[in-house]
């Protein structure tokens, strides 16, 4: 059985025939995939606004109907959670359930915070948009780069087995733990930055930096994809090699920002506000997936690293690997 971890972009073509939304997570994926393409898509109207109302590549358009297809999953999450109120908060006083992230959004719109509809809505969006897609593409990453060094993929499994065990599953209290698989991550996401110009900036007043005049209102990115692969910054820049993040002090290369070499997920006031949880999240996921199986190759595949243009920087081609179980005991996979 091959397992492919990724996939393919919603929309390969202009005229591609929208596929059926079903409202499931199915149709969540497409729509997320094709936003990020949208987003990351060269617009001549970004550097003609004068034939912005003309819409030459037809990218406003696509984006209104893919917006539109997500407020209506949006609502209909809406609907749902807000037909099941009195149950759910039955079995939280019974000690049986626990509320969700969309309830206890739901919940605030009575109370002194007042939030609209409209702010939750807006509150999902960032949060699917910004979290989702990246997450996965970073999990998709870690695990072609492992699958491409035997010897360091080893290693983790060797940490997992020490510190979990073969009995057991991965918890988030085992991650504090797993330096060696936290030092692979890091090493993953400074080669392969989930938003490599990271997002864009915009001056409020007109400024000087080092003799370049920065004017107000002026559109920036940050190259961080070339800051981490810069060899005057590292040695080796293109190699994968984790040990580099273990003989250093842990404080310097962690993802606050505060280390202009290394800025996966920005820095200062503006930058990933859910990087905790990111990190957390492609550690645990990446953890359980080496934990629980052996990964291999299916014959006559070969691992590619090719990129494909976007604002998430994803493999051209999607990994596919044959997983086969690792654990001692069976009933764990239940």
């Amino acid at each position: 059985m091959a397992a492919m971890i990724g996939g393919e972009s919603f929309l390969e073509a202009d005229g591609r025939q929208e596929r059926a939304d079903d409202g499931g997570g199915s149709g969540l994926r497409e729509i997320l995939t094709e936003l990020m393409v949208l987003l990351g898509a060269p617009n001549v109207s970004d550097f003609f606004p004068a034939l912005a109302w003309i819409d030459l590549q037809g990218i406003e358009t696509r984006a209104k109907r893919v917006f539109a297809r997500f407020d209506g999953l949006i609502d209909k999450a809406i609907t749902q959670s807000q037909n099941k109120p009195k149950q759910v908060e039955k079995e939280v006083q019974q000690g049986k359930g626990s509320t969700d992230f969309l309830q206890q959004l739901l919940g605030l719109q009575d109370s002194e915070s007042s939030l609209s509809l409209a702010k939750i809505k807006a509150m999902l969006m960032d949060t699917m948009v910004g979290g989702m897609d990246t997450t996965a593409t970073m999990v998709e990453w870690t695990l072609t780069e492992l699958m491409l060094h035997g010897q360091v993929m080893k290693k983790v499994q060797d940490e997992l087995t020490e510190v979990v065990g073969l009995s057991d599953l991965v918890e988030e209290t085992h991650l504090v733990k797993l330096k060696y698989l936290d030092a692979a991550v890091k090493e993953t996401m400074r080669l392969h930055t989930p938003v490599p110009l990271l997002v864009p900036r915009r001056p409020v007043e007109t400024t000087e930096i080092r003799g370049y005049r920065i004017p107000k209102d002026a559109r920036i990115f940050t190259n961080v994809w070339a800051i981490q692969r810069d060899p005057s910054l590292w040695d080796n820049p293109r190699d994968f090699t984790p040990e580099r993040f273990l003989n250093c002090a842990s404080k310097k290369w962690d993802y606050s920002g505060n280390n202009m070499q290394y800025l996966p997920f920005g820095s200062g006031r503006r930058m990933c506000p859910g990087f905790a949880l990111a990190e957390k999240s492609v550690m645990h996921i990446v953890a359980s997936f080496l934990h629980c199986f052996n990964w291999q190759v299916p014959e006559g595949v070969k691992i590619g690293v090719e990129t494909k243009f976007g604002i998430v920087l994803k493999k051209r081609d999607s990994l596919v690997a044959i997983p086969t179980p690792r654990l001692s005991n069976l009933e764990l996979y239940a």
